[in-house]
C-alpha cells in the first residue's frame, strides 16, 4: 500500500512566504500566473535587483518548476 499521494514525487519543498505568494498570484494571474512570474524575475535581473530576482523565482518555482530552471539558466550565464 502506498502512503503518500500518488502525485508526490518527492520534489522540492517550498517555505511557507514563497507558496503563499505563489497562490496568491495564481488566483490573480491564473494559468498565466508562471509566466508572469518568470517576467518579474526577468525584470528584476535586469534591474540588478538580486534580491527581488531571488523572490520571483521561487515564486515561478513553485508555479512551474521547468519555467523556473530556464532563469537559473540565466543566473548561471549572467544575463
Amino acid at each position: 500500500m502506498r502512503l503518500l499521494p500518488a502525485n508526490d514525487e518527492g520534489g522540492p519543498r517550498f517555505n511557507q512566504p514563497h507558496l503563499h505568494a505563489a497562490l496568491r498570484h495564481f488566483a490573480r494571474h491564473g494559468l498565466a500566473a508562471a509566466r508572469d512570474a518568470h517576467g518579474q524575475a526577468l525584470a528584476a535581473a535586469d534591474a540588478g535587483d538580486r534580491e527581488t530576482y531571488a523572490w520571483w523565482l521561487e515564486v515561478c518555482r513553485a508555479l512551474d518548476r521547468r519555467m523556473a530552471r530556464s532563469l537559473d539558466r540565466i543566473a548561471d550565464n549572467g544575463r
